[in-house]
């Protein structure tokens, strides 16, 4: 399978507006970070984590058509307000979009996008998303893809990574479970958001990322959802071997689950 980085940036992006820091002025593209999500496909399936607000540069940039289904780690603004441009997959799908997470996220979806949810007459005939909402308590067969959602914390609140076959994708993490250690096992990829070098009341400074590192001895890791105070070149040269920060439009191989070949 194959794994796209739409995007790699913390919810402010990079640059910053109004900041004249080195990695917000530099010209090396890889210090141009949206907003986080990535796409995973097998040739079969395209699976979207995410749709944050630059969800439709992120396509367009791409050239991405379709999609088969979208999953959420949760209902923050930097990983949801693009769900509206999800309208015109499902116009070209001729279909509802299934969209996927734990169910206080699916929650949160239809207070903050109640126009789609709505059943009074002002939204008939409006071009909104159509979306097909799915709680995800254990693993599942997503358009024909095993997904096993994993647990993990973002500050005081609990939200979701993904594991698709020998890859986990874990952004916005600031802890990990013990219970949720054990689906992180024997990873060839593993994804992990790392903000900035110092502490982080929600999310893993760089130090704290490399640990988890360590621990799950993964074959390799990517960092991701990264602030403007980690440039990249400078930032890359002094990470362990197996690891390298993530930018937008990296795309790598992983393990397809052992089902799918």
């Amino acid at each position: 399978m194959k794994l796209l980085f739409l995007g790699s940036g913390t919810s402010h992006g990079v640059p910053v507006i109004g900041c004249d820091c080195a990695v917000c002025r530099s010209g090396d593209p890889r210090n141009r970070r949206t907003r986080a999500s990535v796409l995973l496909r097998n040739g079969r399936a395209t699976l979207l984590i995410d749709t944050p607000p630059d969800f439709r540069e992120q396509m367009l940039r791409h050239g991405i058509r379709s999609v088969d289904a979208i999953l959420f780690t949760h209902a923050h603004a930097d990983h949801i307000f693009g769900l509206d441009d999800v309208r015109i997959l499902c116009n070209w799908r001729k279909a509802p979009m299934p969209v996927y997470g734990r169910p206080d996220t699916l929650d949160q979806l239809r207070r903050k996008f109640d126009y789609v949810f709505e059943t009074k007459d002002f939204t008939r005939g409006w071009d909104i998303p159509r979306l097909t909402l799915h709680p995800l308590d254990g693993a599942a067969r997503i358009s024909g893809v095993g997904v096993t959602p994993v647990p993990i914390r973002h500050g005081c609140a609990l939200i979701l990574g993904y594991r698709v076959g020998g890859l986990a994708y874990l952004t916005d993490c600031s802890a990990v479970p013990d219970e949720a250690m054990s689906l992180l096992r024997g990873l060839d990829t593993l994804v992990i958001g790392a903000i900035r070098h110092e502490p982080h009341p929600t999310h893993f400074s760089l130090r704290e990322a490399l640990d988890l590192v360590e621990c799950l001895a993964p074959r390799r890791a990517f960092i991701t959802h990264i602030s403007h105070r980690l440039e990249h070149a400078q930032t890359e040269a002094n990470l362990p071997p197996r690891v390298r920060l993530a930018y937008d439009g990296l795309e790598v191989e992983f393990p397809a689950p052992e089902d799918e070949g």
